[in-house]
Order: structure tokens, then sequence, then C-alpha cells
């Protein structure tokens, strides 16, 4: 790992931040020539100040500059910099890519990705839509981009690996310091079957500033973004704004009217998002790039309705007004004019042949 040194000693000069780096390395090629150019070529770059220019010929390596190598290596962490091929393709293109990833697993395997972003509180709804989605996509060949936050960024990458396919987290804190810790298990689930990726050193903590900083990582290296379930103060916006700046596709999955966790996501569908129900939703948007991209939807179960087991009349009759929000049961008996305690039996059979779902309270609704 002895050339990725150059690359964390200019980084870890005072004052050199993404952008600056970008601009020093477009005009020198490498890190070393940067350190080694003339004070009058660097300060002809946009932004360099004379100060700043003398700093980076005083600059001496760090401690914890080889602390990290050190660790990283014992780790069998990865830490790919702008010219490695490893590096996404489309994250060089945006104004401040981070010059160097810290990467645990095969970030090589990951294709052309779409991200999926939304609430940490996801409802039932989201998450199951997410799950869907994300494994369609998956099993279509599209790496599944998210921030492994709890709710749906968690669905996005667990509906990616039951889909067998790739799947991409993007941490706001060093990859030592994993978070939430909830999902540490999730975190070697994905590195396993893709990358777990920080532009972080590996013991920052999760920081409130990192994370709009994670998101345009998000949002850079894929087509588009996905936002499922986002209040008008989510996050999740700011990662859809961030992809819109970027020239990227923005996509929306609508939710209930009624639902204060569906604002967002309706908002962005009324400034020009794309509606999405279904993995072809995405895709159709990107077909021109792939000449194997597999759109036989049988392949992943995507817009097919399962058939229901046979249905008995009243049966029928509690089927037919349930969908995917929870509803309770006293709502239930007043739509369908059946008696609660007789709707009750009723909804434990559908429960029984797999086509209902109960929630906590009474509520109920259609199974995914």
């Amino acid at each position: 790992m002895e050339n990725i040194l150059p690359w964390l000693v200019l980084r870890s000069v005072p004052g050199i931040g993404n952008l600056l780096f970008k601009r020093l390395l477009d005009r020198f090629e490498t890190p070393t020539r940067a350190m080694q150019a003339e004070e009058e070529d660097l300060c002809r770059i946009d932004g360099m100040s004379q100060r700043l220019a003398r700093s980076i010929h005083r600059h001496r390596t760090p401690d914890w500059v080889h602390d990290e190598l050190d660790l990283a290596s014992r780790k069998g962490y990865r830490i790919v910099t702008l010219r490695d091929p490893d590096y996404p393709a489309l994250l060089r293109e945006i104004p401040d890519p981070p010059p160097f990833l810290y990467v645990c697993g095969d970030l090589g395997r990951a294709g052309d990705c779409i991200s999926m972003v939304g609430s940490r509180n996801a409802t039932d709804y989201g998450l199951q839509t997410t799950l869907r989605l994300s494994r369609d996509l998956a099993a279509q060949g599209m790496t599944i981009v998210s921030g492994m936050a709890l709710g749906i960024d968690t669905a996005a990458h667990r509906g990616a690996l039951a889909g067998k396919g790739i799947t991409v987290a993007v941490l706001g804190s060093g990859l030592e310091k994993i978070y939430p810790p909830e999902n540490r298990g999730l975190f070697h689930d994905i590195a396993g079957h893709g990358a777990v990726i920080s532009e972080f050193p590996l013991r920052a903590d999760p920081e409130g500033h990192h994370f709009p900083m994670r998101n345009r990582v998000i949002s850079g290296m894929s087509l588009g973004t996905v936002v499922v379930e986002a209040t008008l103060r989510s996050g999740s916006l700011i990662t859809a704004r961030l992809a819109a700046e970027q020239n990227r596709e923005v996509f929306a999955v609508p939710g209930s009217v009624s639902s204060f966790k569906s604002t967002g996501t309706h908002t962005l569908i009324k400034q020009g998002a794309k509606l999405v129900e279904q993995a072809r939703d995405v895709t159709e948007e990107f077909t021109h790039l792939f000449n194997d991209l597999k759109t036989d939807i049988k392949a992943t179960g995507d817009e097919q309705t399962p058939e229901a087991p046979f249905l008995s009349a009243d049966e029928r009759t509690v089927f037919d007004v349930l969908d995917s929000y929870p509803v309770h049961i006293d709502v239930l008996a007043a739509k369908t004019g059946v008696a609660v305690g007789k709707l009750t039996g009723i909804l434990l059979s559908l429960e029984l042949k797999g086509v209902v779902q109960r929630s906590p309270g009474n509520l109920f609704s259609l199974k995914p």
C-alpha cells in the first residue's frame, strides 16, 4: 500500500478539501507531483492561496497516516483512489469526489448502480415495497446502493441480497465504527456480496456533518436515486436534490395521501420525479445503456400478482376491501358489514392462508 501514502498525506494538509484535491490532481496528475510543484504553479490553481501553497511544501506526514495504513492492512481493507479502476466511474464526475475510498469487500463487483433511500422509521408498506423493488432491480443486474441506516436503507440492502445481487453501503462513519451498531451483521453480509465503503478515516465517528457528505457519494455513484417514504424534512430529500444537481435521475415511490411519511416523496413527484411502482419503471429509463439488461419480468417476479388461494364468499368479501395499508378491524367491519366477532374468524382464516397479515393494534393488510 506504499503508493497510497501520498494520497493520504496530501489530503491531510489543512485546507486541502475534496474540491481542491481534485483540481490539484487534474493539474499535476499525481499527489506526489502536486506536493513537489513550485509555489508559483500551485498558486495558479483556482482556490489556492500563497499561504496554502507554502503549507503544502512544509507539511510533514502525520503519525496517524502511518497508523491508518497499518490498520487498513491488518484488517484487509482496501484504499481505492480516484485513479484506481475499481473507483466508481460516475462518482469521478461530481465536482468534489472523495480522493480515495476505504473499502471492505469487493467494490470491483459493483455494476450500474441505483440508490435507494428513505425513512429510518418506515412503515410496513415502505419496507415491503423497498424489499420488492431492490430485489427485482438486483435480479436484473443493477447494483443497489444505500446508506445502511435502519428502515428503508436496511430493506434496500436486504432486498438486493435476497435477489442474489450486488449491493454497496456508503457509511457516514469509518469502517471501524459500524453505524448503526444494530446492522453489524448486515455490514458483513454486504461486504460478502459487494462492498461497504467510506471516505472517512477508519476510526471516524458517525458525526452529523458526515451524513450530507455521505449522501452525495450515494447519489454520485448512481445512475439514479429512488426515494421511498420521506417527510418534507427528510435527509433523503437532500440525496434527491444532490442527485438532480449531479444530473442523475430521481424517482419516488408514492404512498398514502394521508401519511405524513409520504409528503416528501409526493413533493418530489410534483416537482418532476418519476413515479415508481415496479422495477421496470426504473430500468426502462436506462435500457439504452445496457445490451444485456434482463427485461424478462417473469424471471424476477416483478409485475406478477400471485393468485390467491381458494377463498370462500365471506373471505372474498373481506379480501376485496384490504390493501397494502393496515386497516383497523372496526373499519373493516364498517366497510364489509360483517360483525366484528365473525370478522375475526374470517381474518384468522385469511392469515392462515397466507394472504393477510396482522399488525399490532388489530390492524390488517394484504401480505406482500
